[in-house]
């Protein structure tokens, strides 16, 4: 265990034995400080939106395709021309050494063992360098809390491009924080200072609450914006926090590369639809033109697999992991994936689906079921 202000970090090095990955939150929560796993596991006001973002993958069911002649299915995907050998990826999520003493680095070698992708914060515990250089050889990227202060935005950009970023996620749903009532019971300030913060000009988010630390991002996120960090960075943007065919549109027209559907966990807007349900709209006004990442309440293999056959390229998940790295650390973050990947190559087997493109193609049928 590692102390700083008064905060205990765990220091676990180990692979988990994992039964299901919603298991692993009580698992969790015996060993990450209260105020800390308040802030992880939190969502907005009642949490109906974080409840319902899991559920709604009841909405759609999967067709098996028997008679199919397949075995040993292949997870392996791409994007951006990037090999991966599993389309599940890492989202970005802040403060991760809230879970463990190593934060995103333990994170980022634990997603590199398993081939995937792995995205950090801007809010990071670690900085874009000690992230990418933990595994110097796996593919990353950078996610961006847009600034009011466009100086503070540019040296961001540019220490992510000298990373070796492959693209740039702007997350555009958290203009302000949401209303996160565990923060609030808790009176939970951050006890470890943010390395990106502390680098430039905004102090270094310790002691701060979450709303402190919004007070300093841009309110105000338009079309314009994406233009900027495109020409800025010569690298794809990724514009998160899209639920709506026409944002998507709208995006796409300002120069968005990649389209991220997610309601950011149910920790924004509560009241606002699962990110599931408003997938295969979105995917339909893409129609393919460019990449779709899909988060918000995956927890198990078949989840992955129904994002994708509603029009997901890649899917996304944090909570989960964030949680097998305070358990395991970088070890615990490989077997995360690893559970995950395992349930989803029994899905597609069982689906008749032998490549990610197959399951792409996977027919799906609707009915909602009751609670």
């Amino acid at each position: 265990m590692t102390v700083i202000n008064g905060y205990e970090q765990s220091d676990r090095e180990q692979k988990l034995d994992i039964l299901n990955l919603p298991s692993l939150e009580e698992q969790a929560k015996a060993i990450i400080p209260t105020g800390g796993f308040g802030y992880i596991v939190g969502g907005a006001e009642d949490n109906w939106t974080l409840r319902q973002n899991t559920k709604a993958f009841a909405h759609a069911q999967i067709v098996p395709k028997a008679l199919s002649n397949i075995e040993n299915p292949d997870l392996s995907t791409s994007i951006f021309g990037i090999p991966l050998k599993t389309p599940v990826m890492m989202a970005p999520a802040a403060a991760q050494g809230l879970a463990h003493s190593q934060g995103e680095k333990d994170t980022a070698k634990g997603v590199a063992a398993v081939g995937g992708l792995m995205s950090q914060s801007t809010y990071s515990s670690t900085s874009i360098a000690d992230t990418q250089a933990a595994a110097p050889d796996a593919p990353q990227f950078f996610q961006l809390y847009m600034s009011k202060d466009w100086t503070f935005n540019e040296s961001l950009l540019d220490e992510a491009k000298k990373a070796g970023a492959k693209a740039i996620i702007l997350t555009v749903d958290a203009t302000v924080d949401g209303y996160r009532e565990a923060d609030i019971i808790n009176n939970f300030q951050f006890p470890i200072p943010m390395a990106n913060l502390t680098k430039f000009s905004e102090g270094d988010g310790k002691g701060k609450g979450i709303g402190e630390i919004y007070a300093s991002a841009a309110q105000k996120i338009s079309e314009a914006d994406v233009r900027r960090i495109a020409e800025y960075t010569d690298l794809p943007v990724i514009v998160k926090g899209i639920e709506s065919p026409e944002d998507a549109l709208r995006a796409i027209g300002a120069g968005a590369a990649g389209i991220y559907v997610s309601n950011h966990g149910g920790r924004e807007l509560n009241g606002g639809p699962a990110a599931f349900d408003v997938l295969p709209a979105i995917a339909k006004a893409v129609n393919h033109q460019v990449p779709i990442i899909f988060d918000s309440g995956v927890r198990r293999g078949s989840h992955v697999f129904k994002a994708l056959a509603a029009g997901a390229d890649l899917v996304a998940f944090a909570r989960p992991v964030i949680y097998g790295l305070a358990l395991g650390g970088a070890l615990g973050v490989q077997s995360v994936f690893e559970e995950i990947d395992h349930e989803l190559a029994i899905t597609m087997q069982l689906a008749g689906t032998q490549t990610i493109a197959d399951v792409k193609h996977a027919p799906l049928t609707h009915f909602n079921y009751e609670d």
